[in-house]
């Protein structure tokens, strides 16, 4: 028998798993300290985004259950339905405040150009969402909403894709195909911000010199 062993190839599943564990170890992924410039509440905004896209979600697979007329006639239906509603007014503001933060701070510095994008995208699906939820709220608003839209979205060329009159198609567009990209978006997006880290401010030196010296003082003073 040969002493010498056969190389073995590495598999595409290897692959994956050695990248994997080198762009994004434990500690980076799971990690139990930030940045001192985190503090701001600036930070704050993409995880109340993400905390209201959970009420969402979880509002909107109660009502797929009850259905229309529970959520049009019982007291608990109208609860849920108005938690819905208010978890999609939330979702949009914290989203705009994290959207126009990240801006400001120019973002898609060091890298960071997936997770700038990946957002952006988030923000664009969202809308198709909105849009298609409010066409199938089974009541006039609903039908006034869906008629007025559809000239407009057939003016841009996509009407015979997205066709807002369409009942059947946009309750299962609500209810399936964009919450999935969503949820898989704003996923990669998580995961490109643990690979990256969180961005910095543009005078994010500054800040930490200042917050340092504070410390010390403080710790001289006592």
């Amino acid at each position: 028998m040969s002493d010498q062993v056969e190389e073995v190839k590495i598999t595409w599943t290897g692959r994956i798993r050695n990248r994997a564990e080198k762009n994004l170890p434990y500690d980076r992924l799971m990690p139990d300290t930030q940045p001192a410039y985190v503090v701001s509440w600036i930070y704050v905004a993409g995880v109340l985004t993400i905390a209201a896209l959970a009420g969402i979600i979880g509002s909107g697979v109660i009502l797929t259950f009850k259905g229309p007329t529970w959520w049009h006639t019982s007291a608990s239906g109208h609860f849920v339905n108005s938690l819905h509603f208010w978890s999609v007014q939330l979702f949009f503001i914290f989203m705009v405040v994290h959207l126009w933060g990240n801006f400001w701070m120019a973002a898609w510095r060091g890298g960071r150009w997936k997770t700038w994008i990946s957002g952006l995208v988030a923000f664009a699906v969202s809308i198709g969402a909105g849009l298609s939820g409010y066409a199938i709220q089974t009541n006039v608003d609903s039908q006034w909403i869906a008629f007025q839209a559809k000239d407009g979205i057939n003016a841009t060329g996509v009407g015979a894709m997205f066709d807002i009159a369409n009942f059947g198609q946009m309750m299962m567009f609500h209810i399936f195909l964009f919450p999935g990209i969503i949820s898989l978006v704003v996923l990669a997006h998580v995961v490109w911000v643990r690979i990256k880290g969180v961005v910095p401010p543009i005078d994010a030196a500054k800040v930490e010199a200042a917050i340092a010296e504070h410390a010390a003082s403080t710790q001289a003073g006592a």
